[in-house]
């Protein structure tokens, strides 16, 4: 069992893994404690942008992130990720406490795929494809 590690889920506004890491509404992160149960809770805003050009490696591995749950995430994203010492373990879905909570069970296993190209459609009408 897992234990005493903070674990971070890109989320919709309904607390679902984001199918697509660079356009969540924000991040989870979970605090898991000695027991292997989640203690708490932290909301970050996500960064406008592809996640593999944004901050948010850093802003989370600051907090103390070792481990991100995620749906949808191309390999530009991971790497950035990777560099500062958060794993990524790919192709979850669903509720994100839920989904923490079988991972620390040892239930939820990286699916090994990754995005590989991905357009980004923009309010102000400029769009832009990604290649990870």
């Amino acid at each position: 069992m897992i234990k005493n590690m903070k674990i971070a889920v890109p989320v919709t506004n309904n607390n679902q893994i984001d199918d697509h890491f660079g356009h969540c509404e924000s991040y989870n992160i979970y605090n898991i404690i000695e027991n292997g149960e989640i203690s708490g809770v932290e909301n970050v805003p996500s960064p406008q942008g592809c996640g593999c050009k944004s901050n948010i490696a850093g802003v989370l591995a600051a907090k103390g992130v070792s481990i991100m749950l995620a749906g949808g995430i191309g390999g530009g994203a991971i790497n950035v990720l990777n560099y500062s010492g958060i794993e990524v373990v790919r192709g979850c879905s669903g509720d994100a406490a839920e989904v923490v909570k079988l991972f620390v069970e040892g239930s939820v296993l990286d699916s090994g795929s990754s995005c590989q190209q991905h357009e980004h459609h923009h309010a102000d009408g400029q769009d832009h494809v990604c290649n990870h």
